[in-house]
């Protein structure tokens, strides 16, 4: 039985909504962020070292990476199914699309987190200093990189109707975590109606609902 390594609010969320559209039986071990830090918690470390999530156990294999996760799944129990066959344009968006997500869309998503957090827990004596600093960098470096993606990206989903093409494949599922992000905290609005259209398409997945009501709350940190 496959064990997914559940961390609330996380990308965990993607590999139960994987396993729902291809109706894989699973179990969830839940784990809670601390209340202060938002960190996952020490027990994450008994399942794998790095102790972050999304974790799975299937049998004798233990897996971090939802990208290597999602490969996994999908070559040993997908049987074909949300993946473009081989040696098509479509395979060779959807294998850029699986990377991107995390390689290039979620960093400078992070990098605004951190930036503003660091900014409001400084101390109240260099708390302008550290402000005006991350204000510096968030204006300069990460928010232009942000909107470039953005802007890249809705271009893309005027090429078709999903990321890969016409099709909803897992790249979709992988791309959700830096659009949902980005509607969260990187500027994403009305103002991109093709990505805030595909949201509305995923949020209407059946599988997509399903493993919300499975993996409970799913509100990104701001």
């Amino acid at each position: 039985m496959i064990i997914v390594h559940h961390l609330n609010n996380s990308r965990s969320q993607r590999l139960l909504w994987l396993l729902e559209e291809l109706g894989i039986p699973y179990e969830i071990k839940r784990y809670q962020r601390d209340a202060q830090t938002m960190l996952a918690p020490p027990e994450l470390r008994h399942v794998h070292p790095l102790g972050k999530s999304p974790v799975i156990t299937d049998g004798d294999v233990t897996l971090a990476e939802s990208g290597a996760i999602m490969e996994y799944l999908l070559e040993r129990y997908g049987m074909g199914r949300l993946m473009p066959k081989p040696a098509t344009p479509e395979k060779v968006r959807y294998t850029y699309w699986m990377h991107f997500a995390e390689g290039s869309a979620m960093p400078p998503l992070v990098m605004k987190l951190v930036l503003g957090r660091m900014a409001k827990g400084a101390p109240m004596l260099i708390r302008p200093v550290a402000r005006a600093i991350a204000n510096r960098v968030m204006d300069g470096f990460v928010q232009p990189n942000i909107t470039r993606q953005l802007d890249y990206m809705e271009a893309e989903l005027n090429r078709s109707t999903w990321f890969a093409g016409n099709e909803f494949s897992a790249a979709d599922i992988q791309m959700s975590f830096p659009v949902e992000a980005a509607a969260a905290r990187g500027g994403l609005d009305a103002n991109r109606p093709r990505l805030m259209e595909f949201l509305n398409r995923i949020h209407g997945r059946e599988a997509y609902r399903t493993a919300l009501e499975r993996g409970g709350e799913f509100k990104l940190l701001r």
